[in-house]
């Protein structure tokens, strides 16, 4: 645990979070107090009057840092590949990416700190038995982040039809945290899709289901296999022309447990879980470079929220290989096994900043 100082009293704090929530935010506000940096940052949000109104919170940034493309709470070692890869990568920082608790900031002290280091196989071996080497010929060094199936492609037509699950967007759409790409064992190239969440309290339901646009065609209220009867009954399907459906229909055997309720089953927080099981499945399918495709979910050990919506995933998969979850303390004693210490300095620094 950390043994950073009591934090001063705080007040600007956003309401209704849980306690885990109040704990971390506290935490990382006295953090980013030790480290010099005492004001406090602002969102702005638009009333039901259309009025836009600041209000300022401590844990986050100050403006100063997104105005000159300051990133004080990534791990000193990482910024500058960073900066290398959005050249080669050009994906977009979260609306939340300058909060203390961004879970894509987070995400980066994670793995990019690995992913640089010479020993990273051996850590991620740990996590994944099957990582013999990381594949630095294959995507940027053996990784890429926000990745979502073209990200390093030339795409002379829209983002939409170069997407295997056809949901990209500029602003939207389905993509890992982080993509990284290994070979096994056998040589085999494979990729690893992993999402990470920090003190969010549940995976991203569906849109779709809330959609202005819904007719009394749209009807959520079917099993998976009444959906997949009848696929034109989701809206995404019917009017998006996502390949959520046709994907899923295609791997009806990875879907074959039982469901967590009647009705879809990926209305709500299983639907994050699902789009981005089926971007690995339909990776996998399109083969070259990739034999291989899994994906995984990384959380804060003490972000128990997340366990149910896990738990039903993986009853309805019957337990897929092709899907895991751990947590960034399990990374971290991962990392410090090594003894290298380069990474000892790393999982230090992480465990302060985020009461790991």
């Amino acid at each position: 645990m950390s043994t950073l100082p009591n934090a001063t009293p705080i007040v600007q704090i956003p309401s209704g979070l849980s306690p885990f929530q109040d704990k971390l935010y506290r935490h990382l506000i006295a953090w980013k107090r030790a480290h010099g940096i005492t004001e406090p940052g602002t969102l702005l949000k638009t009333n039901k009057a259309g009025e836009v109104i600041a209000y300022r919170y401590d844990a986050m940034l100050p403006k100063r840092f997104a105005d000159a493309q300051g990133w004080p709470h990534l791990s000193p070692p990482i910024v500058e590949k960073l900066r290398e890869h959005r050249k080669l990568n050009a994906f977009r920082l979260h609306n939340h990416f300058y909060h203390m608790a961004s879970s894509q900031a987070a995400n980066l002290n994670l793995f990019l700190p690995l992913l640089i280091n010479q020993n990273a196989a051996a850590v991620l071996r740990v996590l994944r038995p099957d990582f013999a080497s990381l594949a630095t010929d294959v995507l940027d060094h053996g990784y890429c982040v926000e990745y979502w199936g073209g990200n390093l492609a030339t795409h002379g037509g829209k983002l939409k039809n170069a997407s295997p699950l056809h949901d990209k967007t500029g602003r939207t759409g389905t993509d890992a945290d982080i993509a990284i790409a290994y070979r096994n064992h056998g040589g085999e190239i494979c990729l690893w899709l992993v999402e990470h969440k920090l003190t969010e309290q549940e995976f991203t339901a569906c849109g779709g289901a809330k959609s202005k646009g819904r007719t009394d065609h749209h009807d959520c209220t079917g099993s998976l296999t009444d959906i997949l009867a009848a696929k034109d009954c989701c809206y995404y399907h019917d009017v998006n022309k996502y390949a959520y459906w046709d994907i899923t229909e295609a791997n009806r055997e990875v879907f074959a447990g039982p469901p967590p309720g009647p009705g879809c089953p990926f209305k709500g927080g299983l639907n994050q879980l699902w789009r981005n099981l089926l971007l690995a499945l339909a990776l996998e399918r399109q083969g070259a470079p990739f034999t291989h495709v899994s994906f995984a979910v990384v959380r804060h050990p003490d972000n128990t929220a997340l366990d149910a919506s896990l738990k039903a995933f993986t009853a309805l998969i019957g337990g897929h290989p092709s899907f895991s979850s751990f947590t960034s303390r399990q990374v971290i004693e991962a990392a410090e096994i090594i003894g290298d210490p380069e990474l000892n300095a790393w999982a230090q620094w992480y465990r302060e900043l985020y009461a790991i």
